[in-house]
């Protein structure tokens, strides 16, 4: 799917005075044609499919946000508030005096509001429109609003989930309560599971320190996550289940290499911010593939996503064992 703010961003990239920096970090990164003349470009990204993009268009990546002095750093903000306020942050650490901060975004995501943002924070923008996005550009002139930036990285402190002792941090999914699907499928959870275990799409591990703590005869869970940021709170998260728990930067996607006993998934159903079926119809077929015989699914989805019909292509019995107003819970079986 062609990602919009992207094409805006090579626009942007390539409109300011002079020629392009010799080297360039990017922040969000996704590869496009337009960068591969580019001589020194380092690229952090933490989802796993874009990160695997990355690599397969060959650029540099790095596993963590790295540190160090740029002239121009490009940022490719997700849609969280608070995460987008913190990669400016972010991008301003690493930008070098007198550098280029270059940043696009949809107008659906408030791009006219960030980039008010950035200009209060700069002093003055350059922006472009197109795509139904906008591009601004902001050079460090030694006048910036320094004060502004120590606020926005505030932002990226860690921060309990409301009631819990769970940590999380902006722009994971459902990082500022219990994701009411997940409440669900971890209430209705059989105490009988056993055995080796999955959570396909852990994020920062809710339902797998569920499991755990409800399922004595659990011998272990496999966390797989596309969002690095939010294994690295699950990893914090399940510290006291660290016996029993490993964690996998994953795109489930791809498929599994072990086989299970059990898998819980609440799964995803969106790219970006379009409705994805596919994307939840290839987590299930990737739990069914690894599946030992006789195998156990735990699922929740939202009540209208004809997930059944996946469950019934590959012979699996099914029962719908809860529901509320929004979500369902489906028990399938591997026969």
């Amino acid at each position: 799917m062609e990602n919009l703010a992207l094409e805006t961003l090579m626009l942007a990239c390539d409109s300011h005075e002079g020629a392009r920096p010799e080297s360039m970090l990017f922040i969000g990164a996704q590869a496009h044609p337009a960068l591969s003349g580019q001589a020194r470009l380092l690229g952090w990204q933490a989802l796993k499919p874009l990160a695997d993009a990355w690599d397969i268009a060959g650029f540099a990546r790095s596993e963590t946000l790295p540190e160090g002095k740029w002239p121009c750093v490009m940022v490719l903000p997700q849609k969280s508030r608070d995460e987008t306020l913190l990669w400016f942050a972010l991008a301003r650490d690493r930008l070098a005096a007198g550098g280029k901060l270059l940043v696009a975004m949809p107008n659906t995501a408030g791009a006219s509001r960030f980039e008010k943002e950035i200009a209060r924070a700069t002093g003055r923008v350059d922006s472009i429109q197109k795509h139904k996005c906008r591009a601004f550009i902001a050079t460090d002139d030694g006048s910036w609003n320094e004060a502004i930036f120590a606020e926005w990285r505030k932002l990226g402190h860690l921060r309990k989930v409301n009631g819990t002792e769970f940590v999380t941090q902006p722009g994971i999914f459902s990082s500022g309560h219990i994701d009411p699907g997940s409440l669900l499928l971890a209430t209705n959870l059989p105490k009988s599971l056993r055995g080796r275990v999955a959570d396909l799409g852990a994020g920062w591990g809710y339902l797998s320190a569920a499991a755990l703590d409800a399922c004595d005869a659990i011998t272990h869970i496999d966390l797989y996550e596309a969002d690095a940021r939010a294994l690295e709170c699950a990893r914090k998260n399940l510290a006291r289940h660290a016996e029993k728990t490993a964690f996998h930067w994953h795109d489930v996607t791809r498929g599994l290499t072990e086989n299970y006993d059990a898998i819980l998934m609440n799964p995803p159903f969106h790219t970006g911010q379009a409705t994805d079926l596919d994307l939840g119809r290839a987590f299930i077929t990737s739990a069914i593939a690894a599946l030992r015989r006789g195998g156990k699914l735990l699922l929740v989805a939202n009540r209208q996503l004809p997930y059944e019909a996946v469950l019934e292509s590959k012979a699996l019995a099914w029962r719908k064992i809860a529901e509320d107003p929004t979500y369902k819970v489906i028990f399938a079986e591997k026969r």
